[in-house]
């Protein structure tokens, strides 16, 4: 039986490449938005925890503390507000890169079922072939078996026929 050759193989090959490498870019990324989602909790939570040790200060100790706090406060503020900016860019990004990823595998997952179709089909002609030659073959020996000069064999039977016209 011949091997089945299909002749976009190399395009699906290429296809299921580029969904892996868009899956790492996708990976890559969504790493760095947990990093920079882990950065914006930091700094909240630095801002509540200096928030919290005010409110315990005596009134005398946190006027000075306040004052620190409230310049501390608006450079984290800022840093806050360029986090929350960066990870909503990270976000669009990211499902930028889910949408890629999902249609080359749409695109991939569609190229292997015409791969298994074409694979089927060609079975079925192979299979379809082979009952040809078996069908062929049972004939030649249905028909072997039943003339009786074809059974002795072809040579015998010729030669037979020549001795029998010289005879004449």
């Amino acid at each position: 039986m011949r091997r089945f050759v299909w002749r976009l193989q190399r395009v699906l090959e290429i296809k299921a490449n580029e969904e892996q490498i868009k899956k790492t870019e996708l990976l890559k990324l969504t790493e760095k938005l947990t990093q920079k989602r882990s950065e914006l909790l930091i700094q909240k939570r630095i801002l509540n925890e200096m928030i919290h040790r005010l409110a315990e200060m005596q009134p005398h100790k946190r006027l000075i503390e306040q004052e620190l706090f409230l310049k501390h406060s608006t450079t984290a503020d800022d840093l806050i507000r360029q986090l929350e900016e960066q990870i909503s860019q990270l976000e669009i990004e990211q499902s930028e890169k889910i949408a890629e990823v999902l249609k080359l595998r749409r695109f991939r997952k569609g190229l292997e079922k015409l791969r298994e179709q074409a694979k089927m089909e060609f079975i079925r002609a192979q299979e379809k072939l082979e009952q040809k030659e078996l069908d062929e073959t049972s004939a030649i020996r249905f028909a072997r078996e039943m003339n009786p000069a074809l059974r002795e064999g072809s040579v015998k039977g010729k030669a037979e026929g020549i001795w029998s016209n010289q005879s004449i």
